[in-house]
């Protein structure tokens, strides 16, 4: 996939864990590491919102293109 998903790396930044942005947000811990571990198919404009909203961040921060044919990722 050529949809990098930053989360982890914000919730660092942020010195925050996945239970309790997923608490503060709503949402299970498992549907949480679903969207983390990039498995997640879609992702709700809504769960974005209450995310990017929470984290102080823009969903930029939580998302990077790369191509799939990108030498540097062989």
């Amino acid at each position: 996939m050529a949809i990098i998903i930053n989360l982890d790396m914000m919730l660092a930044k942020r010195k925050m864990s996945s239970a309790e942005l997923a608490e503060r947000i709503g949402m299970t811990p498992a549907n949480l590491s679903i969207l983390k571990t990039g498995k997640a198919r879609a992702v709700r404009l809504s769960t974005m919102d209450a995310i990017c909203r929470e984290l102080k961040c823009q969903p930029g921060d939580l998302f990077e293109y790369t191509e799939d044919d990108d030498p540097w990722k062989r």
